[in-house]
């Protein structure tokens, strides 16, 4: 049954993004109803991605303002747009930036996650070209992010663009703040070490960057029977946590030695050989590269997972493409989100997979800013932001 708001408009409160690098603004936004295909969506709870940083960042197109940022989420069905059947009003979803129509091409095939129905429009619904915010004191459009846009109490999603999770609640279900990091960045990680690597038990792994991608690859690594996982990161307190994760050796390129290349160390630690998989989780064309150089002679895959702001190439010599090295990219590592997501929730719950630790800071919506400044800092893993503050208002440092 819809609500009594529903096919009508709804003013609420949204972190609005106006220029690149600033703080978030709070603004009262209107939010449309749902156009056919289309799911209005009640936040719970959200948390902050380094790709909300990356385009928070940029000052050029794609990045767009002002806008409503953030992807990665947990929240309740308000109402529904016509022609929408597998969702109703009261479910929890998880939205997500990547469709699945279930139809096209890519969708049915098990060698592609990326929709071909419904391509990626910067700023807007991916069906229509249009946006449904507005700024409700002047009426201005807001644009929107990834086909998302988590930062508000209220946002519209594609059907496409979302999950149906039947198992979260309160415990033993899936609490919505664990629900909410299978949106984007641990789903990325460990489906990396399984859609796209296949990592096979008793291979050596080297893992670049320990942000949470970084370490859901830590994780998913040593869930497929990885021996050795060489986690790589210039920030040590990132080790600790690491250990959890699976991570059995740590480099930290600020402590070899000047002129060292940090795949010269992982080659030495591997009895001159490299690793059978490497995993850039940064988004540095770089490190891109010394990921490459860090992997085997005949059969090492190095799996690039980081946003790369700049959208520079890659430089890798040609000789050692044909001696059996190989590079491959990866969204979302992978999966695709209808099939794959409910079946990590249900590896969380038989306890499979952790989730917990990756939550290093709670906080209420008003407080979004400080999110920003942790995650820019290294200071934290994953930050959730409720949107009821009052709900939110506890803190658990455990970074």
């Amino acid at each position: 049954m819809q609500p009594d708001n529903a096919g009508k408009p709804i003013r609420c409160k949204a972190a609005v993004s106006k220029a690149a690098g600033q703080p978030l603004e709070m603004e009262e936004v209107e939010v449309a109803p749902p156009r056919a295909h289309e799911v209005r969506v009640r936040i719970i709870c959200t948390s902050l991605c380094h790709t909300d940083i990356t385009f928070w960042r940029m000052k050029d197109f794609p990045a767009m303002f002002p806008s409503i940022l953030g992807h990665e989420a947990i929240g309740v069905v308000e109402s529904v747009g016509d022609h929408v059947h597998e969702v109703g009003v009261g479910d929890a979803v998880v939205p997500v930036f990547l469709p699945q129509c279930g139809e096209c091409a890519d969708c049915v095939s098990a060698r592609s996650n990326i929709c071909s129905a419904l391509p990626y429009r910067p700023g807007v619904m991916p069906r229509d070209g249009t946006t449904r915010f507005s700024l409700a004191a002047t009426g201005e459009p807001v644009h929107s992010f990834l086909c998302v846009s988590s930062f508000a109490e209220y946002t519209v999603v594609d059907v496409a663009h979302l999950v149906k999770l039947d198992v979260v609640g309160p415990a033993p279900a899936l609490p919505p703040e664990k629900a909410c990091l299978l949106s984007c960045g641990v789903t990325t990680g460990v489906g990396a070490t399984w859609k796209v690597a296949a990592v096979e038990p008793g291979s050596t792994v080297a893992v670049f960057g320990l942000g949470a991608v970084g370490l859901a690859v830590a994780q998913g690594a040593k869930m497929r029977g990885a021996k050795r996982i060489i986690g790589v990161d210039v920030n040590p307190d990132k080790f600790e946590i690491g250990k959890k994760m699976g991570i059995t050796d740590f480099v930290n390129p600020n402590d070899i030695a000047e002129k060292t290349a940090v795949s010269e160390v992982i080659k030495e630690m591997t009895g001159g050989e490299g690793a059978d998989y490497c995993f850039e989780c940064i988004g540095s064309v770089s490190v891109m590269a010394e990921a490459f150089k860090s992997s085997r002679t005949g059969w090492g895959k190095t799996v690039v997972l980081g946003v790369d702001g700049s959208l520079a190439p890659i430089s890798v010599p040609s000789f050692d493409i044909m001696r059996g090295r190989s590079v491959t990219g990866s969204l979302f590592g992978g999966i695709k989100p209808k099939d794959d997501i409910p079946v990590l929730a249900h590896k969380y719950l038989d306890k499979e997979l952790e989730l917990d630790d990756f939550i290093t800071h709670q906080m209420g919506f008003q407080e979004i800013n400080r999110a920003f400044d942790l995650l820019t800092q290294g200071k934290c893993i994953r930050c959730i932001i409720w949107m009821d503050d009052d709900y939110g208002a506890k803190e658990n440092d455990g970074a």
